[in-house]
């Protein structure tokens, strides 16, 4: 899909679609009162006559306008102006993509960049309506033998910008917008992979394949001969009921200055988790192949990161395994040695995320970063907190914490902090080694886990986001969503625009 930015009115488009917004009580937004008023009122006409409210989820093709140069106009319903906030302008947008594809215009002019949402400017909208159309337009039909036929699609949407002096920052927008719906498709792609074909070596190759594609990337693929050698006991105890060899993926990227320590971004890959021996119980199981969409969101990031060129280092792990019961599986009450020295009680062997984690984690000491940010479907427990909206957000540095939440709202990929007291670390005792996998209770569940992970996180700067209740849809709407590759990209332009201000 191609995306322009071009100042000019309305009447004077020759296009192939023109689309503008309608007010709520069939008020005309100012793009369509210029159109109107050089068709002799033909909209105005229109909606007295009752063919459109404006309300949310409205639109209406009209052809043949008279004096107009565009083929069709396609009008769409914003809803009441005061209530214009970023849900309601990012369900417009939706609704937009949606109605110009099934009109078999193959390319439009947008005017609804002119809508004013509560505290965004111009460039947050183009880059919104940028991803929103992209994410629209998603879809996975690899695997499918007949691939769906649809009428001809939107290769072009042109945006509307009041004039030349905002030429320059949209057409920015625009690449930020294709840069991180390029990574968000990336990471949707490898989470509705089957598990029998997305295993930890088809993630591995994916990794090599990036790096093949982007010279800027380097990849180093340890094997578990390698994490043998290491002492990461507690990732090796969860692929050992799996004929699945582990991996840990290394992913480098070394465009900022030298002596800048990297942001390390870690990212939970279980390809396939049944749970182990502590079996899951069957409903929704095919849902486990989304296991590893923490993996996949640092591979999205990093290929945005890569295509805006940003002037940062920054570092990719993935440990990923697969979850399964056999004879050589992890068993409750096995204790294991972590990379740290620090040994596990694992009670439950479908606490199994925390595991990898945890030795990547201790892994990234190594360079000395200047954050450590994981990404995990963690825990079922933070979708009985949270929900499906905000990803679950812990830190141990409150500045990170902050600058988390502030991309979240910049990018419309939202945080929510919960505790990470020490109160909630007992929890964690055991009897025979110094922890146990999980608390003694099916009380706080999602604190609980990253109460764990902090124990491996004392020596940098650390967030871990669960996004068990964010990286996938069920139901009819099935799917990864791709999140949070927003959030993460939005944090790492931050900080080129952060180290910007110092430089100043």
């Amino acid at each position: 899909m191609e995306f322009a930015v071009k100042s000019g009115n309305p009447e004077k488009q020759r296009t192939a679609c023109l689309v503008l917004g309608i007010y709520e009580s069939r008020r005309l937004t100012s793009s369509a009162e210029q159109l109107d008023a050089a068709c002799g009122g033909a909209l105005g006409n229109l909606l007295r006559r009752g063919d459109l409210e404006g309300k949310p989820g409205q639109s209406l093709p009209l052809f043949n306008l008279p004096e107009a140069l565009c083929e069709r106009v396609l009008l769409v319903g914003c809803g009441r102006e005061r209530e214009m906030d970023d849900r309601r302008f990012r369900q417009m947008i939706t609704h937009m993509a949606t109605a110009l594809n099934e009109t078999g215009a193959t390319e439009a002019v947008v005017y609804l960049t002119e809508l004013a949402v509560k505290g965004r400017d111009l460039n947050w909208k183009i880059r919104q309506i940028v991803e929103v159309v992209e994410d629209v337009n998603y879809r996975f039909e690899a695997l499918k033998s007949k691939k769906d036929t649809a009428r001809r699609l939107l290769r072009k949407l042109t945006l509307s910008v009041p004039g030349r002096r905002e030429l320059s920052g949209g057409e920015q927008a625009i690449r930020e917008g294709l840069a991180i719906a390029a990574g968000v498709k990336l990471a949707k792609d490898l989470g509705n992979m089957p598990p029998n074909l997305c295993t930890p070596t088809y993630l591995a190759e994916q990794a090599l394949a990036l790096a093949g594609d982007f010279p800027a990337l380097r990849v180093e693929v340890l094997e578990e001969a390698d994490m043998e050698r290491l002492g990461m006991g507690a990732l090796l105890s969860v692929s050992h009921g799996s004929a699945q060899p582990a991996k840990l993926i290394r992913l480098d990227y070394r465009q900022g200055p030298a002596g800048q320590r990297p942001y390390v971004l870690v990212g939970k890959g279980v390809t396939f988790d049944t749970g182990g021996i502590s079996l899951k119980p069957r409903e929704h199981m095919d849902e486990m192949k989304y296991d590893m969409c923490g993996a996949a969101s640092v591979l999205g990031t990093l290929r945005a990161c890569v295509e805006l060129q940003l002037p940062l280092n920054v570092t990719g792990l993935i440990p990923t395994v697969e979850n399964m019961p056999g004879g050589r599986a992890s068993r409750p009450g096995d204790i294991v040695t972590s990379l740290s020295g620090q040994t596990i009680e694992i009670l439950n062997t479908d606490a199994e995320g925390r595991l990898i984690l945890c030795d990547a984690l201790s892994y990234a000491e190594q360079d000395e970063p200047a954050a450590v940010i994981d990404i995990a479907t963690l825990t079922g427990a933070c979708i009985i907190a949270l929900g499906s909206h905000p990803h679950g957000l812990f830190s141990n540095h409150p500045p990170l914490a902050h600058a988390l939440q502030t991309a979240g709202h910049a990018a419309y990929d939202r945080v929510w902090e919960l505790p990470l007291w020490d109160e909630y670390q007992e929890s964690l005792d055991s009897n025979f080694a110094d922890m146990a996998n999980v608390g003694n209770g099916r009380d706080a569940g999602a604190i609980v886990a990253a109460c764990f992970l902090a124990r491996f996180a004392k020596k940098f700067h650390w967030a871990h986001l669960d996004i068990a209740g964010t990286a996938w849809k069920s139901g009819k709407a099935k799917g990864a969503t791709g999140r949070p590759v927003p959030l993460m990209t939005q944090y790492l332009l931050d900080r080129v625009a952060e180290a910007g201000r110092g430089a100043h």
